[in-house]
């Protein structure tokens, strides 16, 4: 099978060894080697995945998508807003306005919530960067488990009826009438390379901070140290990650490659995916301005079912890979 990504590795040794002269076996090279090629491949990676996905999104406006799940309640929909979050590019601070929007486009609690939960935890800047460091059985597992999460936890919420916890405004607000612009082919096509742009042009800082703590640790912590005390046999390494992930908030682009560095040293893949994903679905910036439309029981509520939903995921991660 052809390596698509031996371009990369043959420009980082090329680098690493002949250019700069750096003896192979320091762990110096390890770590310039490391960052060199995860910094092109996930580049690389990153834009093809971010034109593909903008183009079909072009297809699907918010406008589109709150017609589509307004007023409709049931386990399908709650999987259509979850699928929906997976194109979007949202990060986990955006859901006011977002939560609000769909809200008031009549679109029912739990499916807003399924929309909530997926859309920072699962989009294509996350799932390219996961591809290219952590290879596709890893990232597939990723985006389903995400895509799971979204729709049980919106089940769960919208079976409890919990509209009374959300605060009065929200159902008061009226947007003003919106009229759609349908795109030509030159226009998807431009949307798409200007969304590549416009992503990469945010990110590009944080998977470049991302790779270099990564590859720092990936060529001078010792090896196993992590295994030794957060391996399998470790039956609370899973939830304590979660613990530890939700009060934090990163960049996920940015942390993935460290995640990837982690795993290398011994750390178990489910482990150090939960960590991930409580760090991207539930972190606490979130939870603070969600607490403007949101009273605390159903916050709490939110962060328990993602919290459980992702330690199960962790240990189901670890089991299987």
């Amino acid at each position: 099978m052809v390596d698509v990504f031996y371009p990369m590795q043959w420009v980082a040794d090329k680098v690493t060894y002949d250019l700069l002269g750096i003896e192979a076996t320091t762990g110096l090279a390890k770590s310039l080697n490391f960052i060199i090629y995860d910094v092109l491949k996930i580049f690389a990676l990153l834009s093809v995945m971010i034109f593909l996905i903008a183009y079909m999104r072009s297809y699907i406006t918010p406008e589109k998508s709150r017609r589509i799940l307004g007023g409709k309640k049931g386990p399908i929909y709650n999987v259509a807003a979850s699928l929906v979050g997976t194109v979007t590019p949202f990060c986990s601070c955006s859901s006011v306005p977002i939560f609000i929007g769909f809200i008031e486009a009549g679109v029912p609690l739990g499916v807003t919530f399924s929309f909530l939960i997926t859309s920072p935890l699962v989009n294509e800047a996350a799932i390219a960067v996961l591809w290219a460091t952590l290879g596709f059985k890893a990232t597939a597992l990723y985006v389903v488990s995400g895509v799971v999460i979204g729709v049980v936890g919106g089940y769960i919420i919208g079976l409890l009826k919990l509209e009374r916890y959300v605060a009065d405004f929200v159902y008061k607000v009226h947007s003003l009438p919106f009229k759609e612009a349908e795109m030509g082919s030159r226009q998807r096509l431009d949307y798409a390379v200007e969304e590549v742009k416009s992503i990469v042009g945010k990110i590009w800082i944080y998977v470049i901070i991302g790779v270099s703590l990564g590859g720092i640790f990936h060529g001078f912590a010792p090896e196993g140290i992590l295994a030794q005390y957060a391996g399998k046999d470790n039956l609370l390494a899973v939830p304590v990650a979660v613990l530890i992930g939700v009060p934090l908030y990163s960049n996920v682009m940015g942390l993935i490659p460290v995640v990837e560095s982690l795993i290398g040293k011994g750390l178990p893949i489910g482990t150090s995916l939960a960590f991930l994903m409580s760090v991207t679905a539930v972190s606490l910036p979130e939870m603070i301005i969600l607490k403007k439309v949101l009273n605390n029981e159903l916050i709490i509520l939110f962060v328990t079912i993602v919290a459980v939903a992702v330690i199960f995921t962790g240990y189901m991660f670890n089991a299987v890979l």
